[in-house]
């Protein structure tokens, strides 16, 4: 097993491990502290080496651990070698061909320089080394970063920086709001909390179990705690959700950042099955921001609710450049918002299906058809009344997601009618029952059909089905 420790995962680590380790990293006097231990104790004077020997393996081992970091590995079974520095090839080399002719599991401690060679990087210290940890392809062109500089006013705010903005005003509103990260504070726009208020920021590392239970054990004690995780990993604390979260009713708030396809990281990082795997929880509720204005209210109204659990999701990158609004507003649980009346055709999207709704409805008016156009805003408790309304008002409904279509929002709408009694045409839009590999964002969703023409074909064929019908 080898070890690369350059001090940080993404951001800089934390915790009692990562001391240890930064300990040894840093110190080189411990470098070489275990070479030569039991050559030199068995070479005590008046026959005290000898008698060590003999005594055996525990009493070497214990002696030798005064000062071998390789104790905690030692302790798990594994033999160690290190610190090795890493930028060093021969000697990464000999470790290498150490531990592999080892006659059991080893640990190879290696030292390096996170970004070492890249001199953006190397010089902006943590910050630097937290930038490039994810460089796309042709971002660095001859040892420089490349791109388009963004000015202020010129693009959209990012919606990490919304949220993490309207969480720094919420907890200036509230002293009881506390934002929780797992390891990814920039990723998640909680820096923004760290560098305003850092008395209110936590930072757990990478254990998203731990980020959910210590939320919960917060919300026992009043406070009204924030776990900003992005939603693929909120997959890894799925069971403290339910047993410490759900079944207890607290008041705890999941912000799940990069929901949706998002990009290169690939199928590891897309936020597909958030709202299917939550939707089936009791006592919790789901919602999604259609904008970055949206995300503000929906931020707002989730730390106004008392009654249990409540989850939003949004997109990775930039919102889609609407004003933000000077003061946030309270949404009503579960309703609908109606945005363009049509006939015939209803597109109901959910989150940044909105934005494919509308785009789609724009593309069927220049063909001919207008459609309704409604943003659900919460998938969990649906508008039943404004659902059963568009399923009677129109012959088809169609409902937009960008998550996988088992058990997500559509699915639910299909649910909810049919044990109403009613039994309409709907046509489900969202993500294959497939993981989808890396890319754009863009390019993805023209690979998968997400995309205002796609949908818009989607519909037309639809309706062509129901005429013929």
């Amino acid at each position: 097993m080898v070890l690369n420790d350059n001090g940080m995962s993404i951001a800089p680590n934390v915790g009692a491990l990562s001391r240890l380790l930064t300990r040894a990293r840093l110190n080189s006097n411990l470098w070489h502290a275990r070479e030569g231990m039991e050559d030199r104790l068995r070479q005590l004077p008046d026959g005290i080496g000898g008698a060590l020997d003999r005594l055996g393996r525990q009493v070497k081992g214990s002696l030798r651990a005064l000062h071998a970091v390789g104790l905690l590995w030692e302790e798990l079974g594994f033999a160690y070698v290190g610190v090795v520095d890493g930028h060093d090839v021969r000697a990464l080399r000999s470790a290498l061909d150490a531990a592999l002719g080892a006659e059991r599991p080893v640990v190879v401690h290696v030292a390096t320089v996170k970004g070492k060679g890249f001199a953006p990087a190397e010089e902006g210290g943590l910050a630097g080394m937290e930038k490039w940890h994810a460089a796309n392809p042709k971002s660095i062109a001859n040892g420089k970063p490349n791109g388009p500089v963004k000015t202020a006013g010129s693009r959209p705010p990012e919606y990490t920086t919304v949220f993490g903005g309207a969480l720094v005003e919420e907890c200036r509103r509230d002293e009881r709001i506390i934002g929780i990260t797992a390891a990814m504070s920039s990723g998640t726009g909680l820096n923004l909390l760290q560098q305003e208020l850092p008395e209110r920021y936590y930072d757990v590392g990478i254990a998203e179990q731990q980020a959910v239970l210590f939320a919960a054990g917060l919300a026992l004690q009043g406070a009204k705690p924030v776990c900003a995780i992005y939603s693929t990993f909120l997959q890894r604390a799925y069971d403290q959700i339910l047993h410490d979260v759900c079944l207890q009713r607290l008041n705890v708030v999941f912000a799940m950042d990069r929901a949706g396809l998002v990009g290169e990281d690939g199928a590891t990082h897309h936020g597909a099955f958030d709202i299917a795997y939550l939707r089936s929880l009791p006592n919790i509720v789901l919602m999604a921001p259609r904008d970055e204005a949206m995300l503000v209210h929906m931020l707002h109204t989730a730390l106004l609710y008392d009654d249990g659990p409540i989850a939003l999701r949004y997109p990775r990158g930039e919102g889609v450049g609407v004003p933000l609004p000077a003061e946030p507003e309270q949404l009503e649980i579960g309703t609908a918002e109606l945005l363009r009346q049509g006939e015939r055709v209803a597109l109901i999207g959910y989150g940044s299906g909105v934005q494919k709704a509308l785009e789609a409805a724009d593309l069927l008016a220049a063909r001919g058809l207008e459609a309704t156009v409604a943003d659900a805003r919460f998938a969990k408790p649906l508008d039943a009344e404004f659902l059963r309304r568009l399923s009677s008002e129109h012959e088809l409904l169609v409902t937009v997601e960008e998550g996988v279509l088992a058990g997500g929002f559509g699915t639910a709408c299909w649910e909810l009618l049919s044990e109403q009694g009613q039994a309409p045409r709907i046509l489900r839009i969202g993500l294959p029952d497939r993981f989808v590999a890396h890319g754009a964002p863009p390019l993805l969703h023209a690979e998968v059909g997400f995309t205002g023409e796609r949908i818009a074909e989607q519909v037309e064929a639809a309706v062509a089905a129901v005429e013929r019908a």
